[in-house]
């Protein structure tokens, strides 16, 4: 079922064009102008072989929003009203953006691809889950996700546009997983996920190894 977050952006990027609109044995969120647009808040995993299909004759736009902020709206029945809200503690990173892009390093960069990324305030309705079948099941289930605002918005078009996402201080070149990792504040399992995708959709390059690790440098 769509969640009214989903149904909400895909009518904001449809900008008075089409909605839900057939293509040969793809749907597609919306058009505008001839531009195909799909709304991606699940794993872009799940539409790398469309996509890959889409882009050998459109141009497309793959909307990835990253929630930055969540309120938490709790409700005791399905469709009842909320009886409590609150700020979640937990905030999200557009770093979040990258591990789903090692999914995606087939698709990304294409000269016909734009993926723009809307980073959100969301609503999150809450309602108890009756039973958990599953141990690691939470007590609540999510009824529905609805936006609230968007803060700002990124595009990815080339390569260097991930290394700008970054806001990596300058110089750059040349360094290693260890010292991306301080220069983006992360642990450095999440710097080596980072520049292996920098490195496969070709916005930095391997230079040599040391026994600190690979060195890189922005590609030319």
């Amino acid at each position: 079922m769509e969640s009214t977050l989903h149904h909400q952006l895909k009518e904001k990027y449809a900008v008075g064009g089409e909605t839900e609109v057939t293509l040969g044995r793809y749907r597609i969120d919306a058009v505008n102008h001839g531009e195909l647009i799909e709304v991606q808040c699940a794993s872009l995993s799940a539409i790398r072989g469309k996509c890959q299909q889409l882009l050998t004759g459109h141009s497309l736009r793959v909307v990835k929003p990253i929630t930055l902020r969540t309120r938490i709206a709790k409700s005791k029945r399905p469709g009842g009203p909320i009886v409590s809200r609150r700020l979640s503690p937990k905030r999200g990173s557009v770093l979040e953006l990258f591990e789903q892009l090692i999914y995606f390093i087939d698709v990304f960069p294409h000269k016909n691809l734009v993926i723009e990324v809307p980073l959100l305030h969301v609503e999150e309705k809450r309602i108890p889950r009756k039973r958990k079948s599953r141990w690691w099941q939470k007590d609540f289930r999510v009824e529905d996700v609805r936006l609230e605002s968007i803060e700002t918005t990124l595009q990815l078009k080339v390569p260097s546009d991930l290394i700008d996402i970054l806001h990596l201080p300058a110089p750059l070149d040349p360094f290693n997983t260890s010292d991306l990792a301080e220069m983006i504040d992360q642990p450095r399992w999440m710097a080596q996920q980072i520049a292996y995708v920098l490195r496969k959709t070709g916005a930095i390059e391997q230079v040599k190894r040391e026994r600190s690790g690979v060195i890189y440098r922005r590609a030319a």
